[in-house]
């Protein structure tokens, strides 16, 4: 009996999210698995950093270049090759000899996961009509934060039974069944005319990406005003506003080929959408940041624990997100944006309640009121930007949008890891008059510093100082994120359209595309038998 091209459209839909869920997890289980790697590859403090900015440098920098494959070349071949490309990493992750080897197979994995995300998002613009967009969004936003608690509990359960090198290789089965799904379910879309490789373009769109990321990344782990800082953030700037000015400059030209396609920032539904996207983004990383240190220093969870702490977080957003499409269309996509603000606002504001000794339940209850309120903002911006993305430029369009994702992470974590951290040493430092240097030294590194110098001198006094600063600092912390969450609910309200709103194609007719039909139809051949 044959499948429908409706039903094949959402079992697509199940194989895209499979190969979300790859790379999703990647990112999530190396948080556990850092102490353990550190003995076994002898990994230097350094190496241990590298490990995660690897990664993070390279999914950076391979966002916008790998959208721009897709439209040329085919989005579905693109995201078969990178996801062959993720487990092949993934296994050479495993079997790293040495520290060296391991960062370089991050760095294949970061490459090949950016293609993953890119090509995953891309696809949903044509493969759903407008109307359907909001709900495959929702479930596509809802299977992202999956792997945000499955992570930690897979990869902690792994490591406490079983040889290390499975946290990597969990990877691989999840890849199979992605690209077995993929090659059967998912049907091949292009642009109708290839776009222009622009080598300029995308080079300086790397270089900008990757100081960027690298300079937040290093803004985080040392200060602001750090010369490793603040040179990369301001290289990386100058290269994205470059980046902007060659594109303007060669889309005016006779036959110019741009990387981006300037004329989508025409559209207030798309840029307030990227836009909006990356403030939801920013917001969240207090909590994203900051709980899990909490769990784990404050309440003393291992990382396992930590990651089923944050379960009722990923329910709100798995009730939320596929729900917000239908809320759009009652009340407007603006409307449903600073509500899910409003929501972030007001958990945020409930979780700067926290204190040490915190109960589960209301631990449980303001997360999964953020949940609530980031399935809301996500799925509803990511829709606000599909909807003016024509199909011709899904890919970079798409990788527009991710890129500012991403880099949102290592802002976040730079700006609230600040403020954590001030709040935290102003509440210790009474504390360590009457400590050896080398002691007060570890307590004002981290939480995790101070509980084992506080273990080595037998001082529960010092645990308790201890866990407090670092609740006042995450308290802080959630205080920032509500604060920019407000911002957005007025962004929201002020600029993004309540719903889709067409915008004027600038090109001469015979420069257009030809008009899209939505949605693609898959190839008969998929539906025999």
């Amino acid at each position: 009996m044959s499948a429908s091209p409706d039903s094949r459209r959402w079992w697509a839909l199940g194989a895209l999210n499979l190969a979300v869920l790859a790379a999703s997890l990647d990112g999530t289980v190396l948080v556990v698995a850092l102490p353990t790697l550190a003995r076994k590859l002898h990994a230097s403090e350094s190496d241990l950093q590298w490990f995660s900015s690897a990664y993070l440098l390279m999914l950076a920098a391979t966002m916008l270049p790998a959208g721009l494959l897709g439209d040329r070349y085919g989005r579905k071949k693109v995201l078969v090759g990178a996801l062959a490309l993720f487990g092949a990493a993934s296994v050479a992750c495993a079997v790293s000899p040495s520290s060296e080897v391991f960062i370089g197979a991050r760095a294949l994995v970061g490459m090949a996961g950016a293609a993953v995300i890119v090509m995953v998002l891309s696809t949903l613009t044509v493969l759903f009509s407008e109307e359907e967009r909001p709900k495959a969004v929702g479930v596509w936003a809802a299977a992202n934060f999956v792997a945000l608690p499955l992570g930690p509990v897979l990869g902690g359960w792994l490591l406490s039974h079983y040889w290390w090198g499975l946290v990597f290789l969990i990877n691989v089965p999840v890849v199979v069944v992605g690209l077995l799904a993929t090659v059967a379910l998912v049907p091949e879309s292009r642009a109708p005319r290839r776009p222009g490789l622009d080598p300029i373009g995308m080079t300086v769109s790397v270089a900008g990406l990757v100081a960027l990321t690298y300079g937040l990344i290093e803004a985080g782990q040392h200060n602001w005003i750090y010369p490793t800082a603040v040179a990369p953030i301001v290289a990386g700037v100058i290269c994205l506003v470059s980046l902007f000015a060659w594109e303007r400059w060669l889309s005016r030209q006779q036959g110019g080929a741009p990387l981006l396609d300037l004329t989508l920032f025409r559209s207030r539904s798309y840029t307030w959408g990227v836009i909006l996207s990356a403030v939801g983004v920013l917001a969240m990383m207090g909590v994203l940041f900051t709980l899990p240190q909490y769990f784990q220093g404050v309440v003393g969870t291992d990382a396992m624990g930590s990651g089923l702490r944050l379960l009722p977080l990923v329910g709100g957003l798995v009730v939320s997100a596929p729900a917000a499409g239908r809320l759009a269309h009652a009340i407007g996509a603006n409307r449903v944006v600073a509500l899910g603000f409003a929501v972030l606002v007001g958990g945020l504001c409930a979780g700067a309640m926290t204190t040490a000794g915190s109960g589960e339940a209301f631990l449980a209850a303001w997360t999964a009121v953020l949940g609530v309120g980031m399935g809301l903002v996500m799925a509803t911006t990511t829709s606000a930007a599909l909807s003016e993305l024509p199909e011709e430029r899904s890919g970079v369009g798409s990788a527009v949008l991710q890129a500012l994702n991403k880099t949102g992470g290592p802002l976040g974590s730079a700006v609230l890891g600040s403020t954590l951290s001030v709040v935290y040493l102003a509440h210790v430092s009474a504390a360590l008059t009457s400590l050896p240097a080398a002691a007060a030294r570890s307590v004002r590194q981290s939480i995790f510093g101070a509980t084992a110098v506080a273990q080595r001198i037998h001082s529960i006094a010092l645990v308790h100082v201890a866990r407090a600063a670092f609740a006042d600092g995450l308290d802080a912390a959630l205080l920032v994120s509500a604060g920019i969450a407000a911002v957005g609910a007025v962004l929201a309200m002020v600029f993004l359209p309540r719903g889709r709103t067409i915008v004027a194609d600038a090109r001469p007719p015979e420069a257009r595309p030809p008009a899209r039909k939505e949605p693609v139809a898959v190839p008969h051949h998929l539906l025999d038998g």
